[in-house]
């Protein structure tokens, strides 16, 4: 083993990177997410704790002092907002992805989801999943895709929210809608493949959902916090964010283990 292999498992190794951090996480990390904090243990014995829910209810957790290390947001706008608000470590902003949406239905669903959105005008089409765009980026993303194709006032009757998009996900694969308009990573999910369906929705039809992270000042663990973001910004951790549908920077991809 070289020298500097050694010098790198003995730092992993360390107490101060093995201490566990919590993540406040949004929900279309879920899968990828856990799989990555599953490969850090592994490689550096260091726990992962990860709290899911809206990008905005997860904010105002930390404005309201919830003890979270590192904060990843379905968009770019929180991150930020906490940033300006001294609320993180300087130059801790990081965009680390974009997500996409898609069309999503139950393998069993007669809809042609090729078609595009104007699917959903079809009658059978009673209730349409989205996450609720008052705070969830994915929704927001949703209805500015409804209303790019003009569909919006003509499909909001049949809207029902989740209160995030993995609420929305779950309402299709439960049966509770005929359709979800969900992220990508979502419908990529291995334990759901194999009963739904889904199809992309093209980028140029809604605003970029650029995704940012930082590392919050409150943090009592910023060295782990850190280390885990720097992990997270490796190839291992973006080869798991592209197979979940995930676009990473190619800088990122690249990028050694620091």
């Amino acid at each position: 083993m070289k020298i500097a292999s050694v010098i790198l498992v003995c730092i992993l190794a360390s107490p101060t990177f093995a201490q566990e951090i919590t993540v406040a996480a949004a929900a279309d990390l879920h899968a990828a997410l856990d799989e990555i904090a599953t490969h850090y243990k592994a490689e550096t014995s260091a726990p992962v704790k990860i709290v899911y829910g809206s990008s905005e209810n997860l904010y105002q957790q930390i404005q309201n002092g919830a003890p979270f290390d590192v904060f990843f947001s379905a968009n770019t706008d929180y991150p930020k907002k906490l940033e300006a608000a001294g609320l993180t470590l300087p130059g801790g902003f990081y965009e680390y992805a974009r997500g996409h949406i898609v069309l999503f239905v139950a393998s069993h669903s007669s809809l042609q989801i090729e078609q595009g959105l104007k699917v959903l005008l079809d009658d059978s089409v009673k209730k349409i999943a989205i996450a609720d765009p008052a705070h969830a980026p994915y929704g927001q993303a949703a209805v500015a895709a409804l209303k790019s194709q003009g569909l919006y006032d003509r499909v909001s009757p049949k809207l029902v929210f989740g209160e995030n998009v993995a609420q929305a996900a779950s309402f299709v694969t439960s049966g509770a809608a005929d359709v979800g308009i969900v992220a990508k990573s979502l419908a990529m999910l291995p334990s759901v493949r194999l009963q739904t369906r889904f199809a992309e929705i093209p980028a140029d039809e809604y605003p970029a959902i650029a995704q940012a992270c930082a590392v919050l000042k409150s943090s009592k663990a910023q060295t782990a916090a850190n280390r885990f973001v720097s992990y997270f910004r490796g190839p291992e951790a973006s080869k798991i964010l592209q197979r979940y549908g995930f676009e990473v920077p190619a800088t990122q991809a690249n990028r050694p283990l620091q």
